[in-house]
């Protein structure tokens, strides 16, 4: 007989037959659940989210940090939560032991359901008729997490048999991170970093040893703990798990006094705005700002900008916004770039994205706006370096007429007032308009209009005739971060970097995406650019249209430039340090014009506030100036050397290698005392004072002879007459230009004029205009309308028994 048959033997004669059956029974009862349990296990699907072990198969929210690593803002998840995916490697152990103290002590332990566990709360629910503790582990509720059940007991049986077959897929430390990570630890917190950068605004591997008892309370119920509704429940919770953590020796003794006596605070909610426009740029892949879209790629993006500053410009906006309402101005928009890296310091689209009647969520920095006079710096610039222009060449601010496609186009000045013969640096500086038009016609506007597509206005995309010659005032829209980045170049001293707003940006995989960055080009020449800058830096050219302490004074140097759109629908005030540019819009979305509201009143003190607050990022300093550039003494009047009759001399930068002629602007003239008319030499000298009198060039005597300027009389006395004298003036037909084209509009040919213009010797009295051989006599200033005509045409001018150059037109 063998040994089995001899103890099956002894039991039947050891145990009575009844007892030995319900013995058997009880057996079958016990092991049968673990059976069946074990059984629904192997049948089980393991999720698909646990089938790999990236982290991006949590889908993570996506966290924009400033260039200091703080936390800008985050867009949700897909699923409406807040989740970080973190490696548990990288999580302070105290985490996870904080967390298997709170919840499954014995994880390491257990193959997925924890029988002493369910034993426990099973008896505990028998005594107090009702549950009073759960007896789930941590991977029964990951399980639940991933395939939610219904609160049943058939329900909670497939949890055991999904943690079983969880338990039998993955490592105890895969099951753990997963946990970490998929669990809510918070309303609409998905894992413990989310939890951790929202409540402490630090990493898990930051934490402290009380930080992390009270994360690993939530999960328990994380509404019932959640601190931002009180922390008198989490502090008493997070003091159960470090005593559980002191139990089960996963902290020191001391560790956890030191916890328990820590105070729960929490980080402070900011209440900025959280870079709405900028954060969906960068999603998206907005133009100007040196990124493709990173929506679905990156989870975390280190942005540029400075939280700060970020958070004062915003403040800064919205406060502009409500000064100035009641002029009808309902946006403003703010960029700041560091001029060294081209990087976005502050970036602000509009001052309330979720404002609907202000169209809020539009943004100011990328939208394409009329940039009025900023582009005036570049016109200059470029007739620096190809138009032979220094800052004391000397444009007419006249009345002129330009023929464009469209007809005869008429510039004006802001101040509604012609101011002669005006210096490069003061035309800019006071920012009149028909010099830099007059600079415009002289460069060519195909030249401009490359240029500026070189500076980075690729929202210029018209042609050079759609744009002409009032492209130098603005008439094209382009982008502010465009503009600012621009003057940025200036700031370099002629060196073009892209803008970006973005460090780096991670996937969840924690790997870096490409950047790629263009590399930096020279477009304008340094000396030219310093030029520019000394002007825009300098209060004495501007005062003229911005008078004393304007808002573009400020503590330190700063050039700075105002423009605003025709119609007033568009205020723009843009300017830079060494170190960083501002730019600043102020308008309306919705394009309606603003009531009185110029550079100086509009976006001028936002900009000064907003460079105030931008300075405080880096040390002041001065503008480098670059060799080759000398000082010289000029005649204000006519930016030439002075010569022995100019009464004023004032500095002024040029290359070194600038010739300039001497001044013919002022003459001394003998004028008779009796009649104050020119002294011929018959005159004695007791009857003669020599007096200093203007002289003007013919495209400039019509405004002398207005403006009342000392022009040396044209008569002479008849007690002593000089001799015939020769002038220096010429006969011209100063508009239209020879081979100029005029196309006429259907709807208002009849009403249609060109205003034909003549230049003069200072003596002439009256001219013979002949068009097309008709004789039209005209006295001063010379000017006369002619309707346009379809056809060609020749005009003459005649005086003196002089004639001029012929000029001819067509008019289509």
């Amino acid at each position: 007989m063998t040994r089995s048959r001899l103890a099956r033997a002894l039991v039947r004669w050891l145990v009575p037959r009844s007892r030995r059956r319900r013995i058997e029974l009880a057996l079958a009862a016990l092991v049968s659940p673990i059976l069946c349990l074990g059984l629904a296990a192997a049948l089980t699907p393991l999720p698909p989210e646990l089938a790999t072990a990236d982290l991006t198969a949590a889908d993570p929210s996506t966290v924009f940090l400033d260039r200091h690593g703080a936390v800008l803002c985050e867009v949700r998840a897909k699923d409406g939560t807040r989740a970080r995916p973190v490696r548990l490697a990288d999580i302070d152990a105290r985490v996870p032991r904080a967390v298997l103290a709170a919840e499954d002590k014995r994880f390491y332990l257990h193959p997925g359901v924890d029988p002493i566990a369910i034993t426990r709360a099973a008896g505990q629910a028998l005594l107090a008729r009702g549950i009073v503790s759960g007896g789930s582990t941590l991977t029964q509720q990951l399980a639940r997490t991933l395939v939610p059940r219904p609160r049943s007991v058939v329900g909670k049986l497939r949890e055991m048999a999904l943690a079983l077959r969880i338990e039998a897929s993955l490592s105890k430390p895969r099951i753990l991170e997963e946990y970490l990570n998929r669990v809510a630890f918070g309303p609409s917190l998905r894992g413990v970093e989310a939890a951790s950068r929202f409540y402490f605004d630090k990493s898990t591997r930051d934490l402290s040893l009380a930080e992390a008892a009270a994360l690993a309370s939530l999960p328990r119920g994380p509404t019932l703990y959640d601190p931002r509704r009180g922390t008198d429940l989490l502090k008493r919770r997070r003091d159960r798990v470090l005593e559980r953590m002191r139990a089960a020796r996963l902290a020191d003794h001391e560790d956890v006094d030191r916890a328990l006596g820590e105070p729960l605070v929490l980080a402070p909610r900011g209440s900025g705005l959280g870079i709405p426009h900028l954060r969906r740029a960068l999603l998206g892949g907005g133009k100007g700002i040196g990124t493709d879209e990173l929506a679905g790629r990156a989870t975390a993006i280190t942005t540029t900008l400075d939280r700060g500053l970020q958070r004062e410009i915003e403040i800064l906006a919205v406060q502009t916004v409500e000064r100035l309402a009641p002029r009808h101005v309902t946006a403003a928009s703010v960029v700041v770039l560091d001029n060294e890296t081209g990087h976005v310091l502050a970036y602000v689209g509009s001052p309330d994205i979720e404002n609907e009647a202000r169209l809020g969520h539009n943004d100011g920095v990328l939208a394409k706006r009329q940039p009025g006079s900023t582009l005036k710096p570049f016109v200059y610039g470029l007739g620096m370096e190809i138009g032979g222009f220094t800052a004391a060449t000397i444009l007419p601010d006249v009345d002129l007429h330009f023929p464009t496609p469209d007809g005869d186009y008429h510039p004006n000045n802001y101040d509604g007032r012609f101011h002669g013969p005006v210096r490069v640096r003061e035309a800019l500086g006071s920012s009149f308009n028909v010099p830099a038009v007059v600079a415009s016609s002289r460069i060519g506007p195909e030249r401009l209009l490359a240029r500026l597509r070189d500076l980075g206005f690729a929202s210029l995309d018209r042609s050079a005739r759609d744009y002409g010659v009032a492209l130098a005032l603005g008439d094209g829209e382009v982008r502010l971060i465009e503009l600012a980045a621009a003057y940025a170049t200036l700031a370099r001293g002629g060196l073009s970097v892209a803008p970006r707003a973005v460090r780096e940006a991670r996937a969840a995989t924690g790997e870096l995406l490409p950047l790629p960055a263009p590399p930096p080009r020279r477009i304008l020449d340094r000396r030219a650019a310093y030029v520019l800058t000394h002007i825009l830096a300098d209060r004495h050219a501007r005062l003229a249209t911005f008078g004393e302490n304007s808002v573009l004074e400020l503590p330190f140097p700063v050039a700075a430039k105002t423009g605003t759109s025709k119609g007033f629908r568009d205020n723009v005030t843009v300017g830079f340090t060494p170190a960083v540019t501002v730019a600043v819009w102020v308008g309306n979305f919705d394009g309606s014009p603003m009531s009185g509201v110029s550079g100086v009143t509009g976006a001028g003190p936002l900009f000064h506030d907003a460079m105030l607050a931008a300075s405080r990022l880096s040390p002041e300093r001065d503008f480098e100036r670059p060799e080759g550039l000398v000082d010289v003494d000029i005649c204000p009047l006519s930016g030439a050397r002075p010569g022995p009759a100019c009464p004023h001399r004032r500095s002024e930068i040029v290359p070194r290698e600038t010739s300039l002629a001497t001044c013919d602007m002022h003459e001394r003239v003998r004028i008779d005392r009796r009649n104050g008319l020119r002294a011929g030499p018959a005159c004695g000298d007791a009857s003669v004072d020599v007096r200093v009198f203007e002289r003007y060039p013919p495209e400039l005597a019509a405004w002398a002879e207005n403006a009342g300027r000392p022009v040396a009389p044209r008569a002479s006395s008849p007690f002593c007459p000089e001799a015939d004298r020769a002038s220096p003036s010429r006969l011209r037909i100063a508009f239209p230009p020879d081979g100029a084209r005029f196309v006429r509009d259907g709807a208002l040919a009849a009403e249609e004029a060109i205003r034909v213009r003549i230049d003069a010797p200072s003596e002439a009295r009256a001219v013979r205009l002949l068009v097309d051989g008709r004789a039209v006599v005209l006295t001063p200033p010379f000017e006369r309308s002619l309707p346009l005509v379809p056809g060609e045409h020749t005009l003459v001018v005649e005086a003196g028994g002089a004639s001029s150059e012929p000029v001819r037109f067509s008019v289509q």
